[in-house]
């Protein structure tokens, strides 16, 4: 376990040296001990046809946030993996940036569990998410 709080401008940093994560353009609001906010602008590429914000966008920013968050926990060198996430949609986004905040609710040695939601700044919540990680093998 680390002795201090992990910053935003750390979990920032994570993002920015993490290329798979580029086109999402997610940038790190806030954080607190167990917890993060992730800010996605609007971008056209990360519509679906219809003119909403693809799903895989909500679901990706739920698993980087909660990734993020349990790195206010554990610190940013420990790797964790996704192990199961659940979603359910609740309401379409539409040209629009959204917030995504994670929370873990129960975290241990090889496992944390917590949820997520999206949140449209227009819209109200888009998307509910259930997430289990597990701590990587190193």
């Amino acid at each position: 376990m680390h002795s201090h709080q992990t910053s935003a401008s750390e979990l920032n940093a994570v993002l920015e040296r993490t290329p798979f994560l580029r086109p999402y353009g997610f940038t790190v609001q806030s954080c607190g001990e167990g917890e993060c906010v992730l800010h996605v602008a609007f971008a056209p590429e990360l519509e679906r046809p219809g003119g909403i914000v693809s799903g895989m966008t909500l679901m990706g920013a739920a698993d980087v946030a909660m990734w993020l968050a349990i790195m206010t926990k554990r610190g940013t060198e420990e790797h964790w993996v996704t192990s199961d996430m659940k979603t359910a949609f609740l309401r379409s986004g539409r040209q629009e940036d959204f917030m995504c905040t994670a929370r873990i609710l129960k975290i241990g040695k090889r496992s944390a569990y917590g949820t997520a939601e999206c949140s449209g700044v227009a819209s109200g919540l888009l998307a509910h998410h259930v997430l289990t990680y597990v701590r990587a093998s190193e």
